[in-house]
């Protein structure tokens, strides 16, 4: 499918939303692009934008029918609940012994540093097929593969997810970087694209390094351009 055939006539949701409109040239806010601006979710359910959470829903609607329920483990994140997340992370890291500069690492491998995660902008989920048991941490790819719970909700976004507007940005390619496969995270397309190239005219090392951010010391210029390049654009392609 073209994708941008895709985006400008399946879902008719070009429109980009109200929320943090600033100009034509940067049609959203940086404290919306960082989490930092409330942000009107569709529902308590579904929290994601208007317009991804609609289509959500719409999706939901036909996995329901074909035996899957879809289920949102998380949607919308705020910078301050990812900042919580981080700063946890490396304190549980930090007394495991870890190295600041290797506990960055780790903590990467799956989580964003506050400011950079594509919940912020209210398009993106983390889920799971809510009609199977919850086992430990469900979020977890062997989960989602061969005999895992999950496995048929894989199969069934394969085949549908694209059409409702939804993208996995963190894919098994070999040619991608940065963060780990995450078989569980879908994007979506139609709102996150635009908001990504918003978002790469941010400078991130002036508004990225908060106070009580955790190992902020260690976030320096060179390694948040490696960590832009290879994170945050370490997308599939279709989000480009």
């Amino acid at each position: 499918m073209n994708r941008r055939l895709f985006i400008s006539t399946s879902l008719g949701l070009m429109t980009l939303p109200t929320w943090s409109q600033t100009s034509k040239a940067d049609p959203f806010s940086r404290e919306f692009l960082l989490g930092m601006e409330e942000l009107s979710l569709y529902s308590n359910t579904i929290p994601l934008a208007l317009e991804a959470g609609n289509a959500f829903e719409k999706m939901q609607l036909k996995a329901k029918k074909d035996g899957i329920l879809l289920e949102i483990v998380s949607g919308y994140r705020s910078y301050d609940r990812q900042k919580s997340i981080w700063n946890r992370k490396f304190k549980s890291n930090q007394e495991k012994g870890l190295t600041p500069e290797n506990n960055i690492l780790k903590i990467i491998e799956y989580s964003t540093i506050p400011g950079t995660s594509r919940h912020h902008w209210g398009t993106d989920v983390d889920i799971i097929d809510g009609a199977k048991p919850k086992e430990g941490d469900v979020l977890v790819s062997n989960k989602f593969h061969e005999k895992g719970p999950y496995a048929e909700l894989k199969k069934w976004m394969e085949q549908h997810a694209e059409s409702f507007g939804f993208y996995l940005p963190y894919t098994r390619s070999i040619d991608r970087k940065g963060f780990y496969y995450e078989p569980w995270h879908y994007s979506f397309a139609p709102l996150s694209i635009p908001i990504l190239k918003s978002y790469l005219q941010l400078d991130l090392n002036e508004v990225l390094i908060t106070e009580g951010l955790e190992g902020r010391a260690y976030l320096s210029s060179e390694f948040m351009s490696r960590y832009l390049k290879h994170n945050i654009l370490g997308i599939a392609a279709a989000l480009k």
